[in-house]
């Protein structure tokens, strides 16, 4: 079975699950979830291989980042979701947060039918993502420079659910977890990093929402850290001013005038290179090529 038809399977799953719900009007919304890229159930069938077993617990992390996402849609008030409609913006928030609610808990009762481990890495992984949350949005209280804080923050927000898939993978593979959630915390991590250089490098139609969309709801990420600590004060006190709030044309540019001539991006993206060269360090013992080349495109997604 190749990947393509894989996801397919995927899918597929996540349709029966939510048809078992019984509900015509959570059918209706979950027509406009949108799945990306599905890093997480590539990852987790890179490590385990296919098998029903391993598609199944892909469809219960993927329901469990739609639902995660949906909630996060609401706390940013986001009304794009990928280029469309986010589904707080379709149907209200109250819809938002409830549909996360009933594929969250659908999901978990799907989870306590499987391996009681990889069922408490998945659990884990939740309580770990919602703290990562609360960090994010108590971080975007002001302007920081804590690097370590906006670092854990990725642990727990963005990396903590790709752990928890390459441990699956490794626990119906039979292999050593430890291994493995090494390379997808270091992954994740990574992830974040280029996914925020991204916010500033492409525009709104590659994006599929507003550029710059970081800054203007008040999250301080790396390079917008990178960024002050080279500007002088007067220009550090004109970033200040631009901190969350919505930016004209000029603003913008601006910006990201100062990242230029500071060669921003490019210490940004050393950081993230730092986290995927950790993510193959973990690896190094272990013959899957395919875990190497998701860095390499991780990577790659900054042009």
């Amino acid at each position: 079975m190749n990947m393509e038809h894989a996801i397919g399977q995927i899918k597929t799953y996540i349709n029966t699950f939510i048809l078992e719900c019984q509900n015509e009007h959570i059918s209706a919304l979950c027509k406009h979830l949108q799945y990306g890229k599905m890093l997480r159930s590539k990852l987790l069938l890179a490590i385990s291989g296919v098998s029903e077993e391993a598609l199944r617990v892909c469809a219960l992390i993927e329901m469990i980042q739609n639902a995660s996402l949906l909630h996060d849609d609401v706390i940013d008030n986001a009304s794009t979701r990928r280029g469309d409609l986010s589904i707080n913006a379709r149907f209200g928030n109250k819809n938002a947060i409830m549909l996360g609610d009933v594929l969250y808990s659908k999901a978990f009762y799907e989870l306590s039918k499987l391996d009681m481990n990889i069922a408490q890495s998945v659990s884990l992984a939740v309580t770990r993502l919602s703290i990562g949350e609360i960090e994010d949005v108590r971080l975007s209280n002001g302007f920081h420079t804590n690097r370590e804080a906006y670092i854990n923050m990725c642990s727990l927000k963005t990396a903590a659910l790709i752990v928890a898939a390459a441990e699956s993978g490794a626990i119906l593979k039979g292999l050593d977890k430890d291994i493995y959630s090494t390379y997808g915390e270091n992954l994740g991590i990574a992830f974040q990093i280029i996914d925020d250089i991204l916010d500033i490098t492409q525009d709104s139609s590659t994006l599929g929402k507003p550029s710059m969309s970081d800054f203007r709801e008040g999250k301080t990420t790396l390079p917008y850290m990178d960024l002050y600590e080279c500007l002088q004060k007067d220009k550090q006190e004109m970033l200040l001013s631009y901190y969350a709030k919505n930016l004209s044309p000029k603003e913008e540019e601006w910006i990201k005038t100062q990242m230029q001539d500071n060669d921003i991006i490019a210490k940004s993206l050393q950081c993230a290179k730092n986290f995927a060269d950790k993510a193959l360090q973990a690896i190094a013992s272990q013959d899957n090529q395919t875990l190497r080349d998701m860095i390499t495109q991780m990577l790659d997604r900054r042009s």
